[in-house]
């Protein structure tokens, strides 16, 4: 008897350490209301549904093996939600302090109940937690510091949910310093590794990876241009038992150049130019895992264009090239667009169309290409390409070459070379 009470309390504690992000943000309410200055401002995202596959089973996702990401529309299987809570804690003329809070939470979307714990997928997360002083340096008119855990002014392409250059973590930081020509911002971030691998085989936990950013924005360079300039430095910050033990402190650079056009044929077009070095190849989290050396190079092209008044949508490509010491680097290349034709205020047809090709760096390697189609019927709370929320029923039809490719589902049999999936997703921000 003894032991099964033993047993029972150390699984309510499991399941409360399980839930723990929860019950953080549910302590945190009753002090964001019970402040007078204002009111908790609720924001959030979520997307969720339900699909299957020809042939029977769940829906499939289709993305071409080594691709840095995948074309969203029809082709999401998990339920993903971020809940966002704030509150403006105090404010005096030009000076504000700010909370900011979010949850998010991911499941495969099979059952009513998905234990966070369970082999299904589910997880939650405390993505942001920081507070935000406005305008409370009097050197600095107009700037803000920070500190917390935040999304880092994160940069991405949304057809296919890419983040090329995203820094975010916890960190501390001064943005928005008007320097007469543009503004600048200082940050540092840190993200930990907790299943370090040294190269002469120690292992480790704890390997803390610090990312230096500084950015140059609003540069004004053409009529409805801005130019944004930026430099990362990343490297391990390794203690004196993790340098003894010869763990790699891997190092890098990524630099970027981005000008982003407005006023474009209704719309804007964005253009994102980087290099990166070592330890700082991918979108701005310096990697020490990664023992190789080497350097990346990268193009993203993306825009929004309104064609007509009733035709809108969305375009993008990608160039990236990683070339390793290891020889395991890769050239993968990228194409997609989503127009969208809209019938009346809320319902619209979209066609997303998305083309993917990696070829390794290896020598003999295979060459793997996807492509992937998907007609949606829409109905969204309002006419423009970024309306939401919005319920779509789609089909997709995919086509890669041999096996290489990645499906989050068993529907497709190993073998095949195509595809096609069907369902009704909603997605909402707010």
């Amino acid at each position: 008897m003894h032991r099964d009470n033993k047993n029972s309390n150390r699984s309510r504690w499991q399941k409360i350490k399980n839930n723990l992000p929860y019950i953080t943000l549910i302590c945190c309410l009753p002090s964001l209301f019970s402040s007078p200055v204002a009111a908790v401002d609720f924001h959030g995202y979520l997307r969720s549904g339900i699909g299957g596959t020809q042939g029977g089973g769940d829906q499939a996702c289709f993305r071409a093996q080594g691709a840095g990401a995948k074309y969203r529309l029809g082709n999401e299987c998990e339920t993903y939600a971020e809940i966002q809570l704030g509150q403006e804690l105090f404010k005096e003329g030009e000076k504000r302090f700010y909370v900011d809070s979010m949850i998010a939470y991911v499941s495969n979307q099979e059952n009513d109940w998905e234990e966070l714990t369970g082999d299904n997928g589910a997880k939650s997360s405390l993505r942001q937690m920081y507070v935000i002083g406005e305008n409370v340096l009097d050197s600095f008119p107009g700037a803000n510091i920070w500190a917390g855990k935040r999304y880092y002014q994160r940069h991405d392409v949304h057809i296919n949910d890419y983040y090329y250059w995203d820094v975010s973590g916890p960190g501390a930081g001064i943005e928005n310093i008007d320097v007469g020509f543009g503004k600048l911002s200082l940050a540092w971030l840190r993200n930990t590794e907790n299943d370090y691998q040294a190269k002469g085989g120690s292992s480790g936990t704890n390997v803390a990876n610090d990312t230096f950013d500084i950015r140059l924005s609003d540069l004004a360079v053409n009529e409805n241009g801005k130019l944004e300039l930026g430099l990362d430095y990343g490297r391990a910050n390794l203690n004196t038992e993790q340098d003894d033990k010869d763990f790699d402190d891997n190092k890098g650079y990524l630099f970027t150049v981005q000008h982003t056009q407005s006023n474009w044929f209704g719309g804007y077009n964005k253009l994102a130019l980087q290099y990166a070095t070592d330890g700082m190849i991918g979108t701005g989290h310096n990697q020490s895992r990664d023992t190789s050396d080497g350097k990346m190079f990268r193009i993203v092209n993306q825009g929004v264009i309104e064609l007509t008044e009733n035709l809108e949508g969305m375009y993008v490509g990608i160039y990236e090239k990683k070339d390793l010491d290891n020889n395991q680097g890769q050239t993968w290349m990228s194409a997609g667009i989503r127009p969208v034709y809209k019938w009346n205020d809320v319902m619209s047809t979209a066609l997303e169309v998305g083309y993917d090709r990696v070829k390794p760096q290896a020598s003999g390697a295979e060459t793997v290409d996807l492509t992937k189609v998907t007609l949606a019927q829409q109905w969204s709370a309002g006419r423009s390409f970024w309306a939401r929320p919005v319920i779509r029923a789609f089909a997709t039809y995919a086509r890669w070459d041999g096996d290489d490719y990645n499906a989050a589902s068993e529907s497709i049999e190993t073998g095949e070379d195509s595809g096609l999936t069907f369902g009704v997703q909603v997605e909402a921000w707010w």
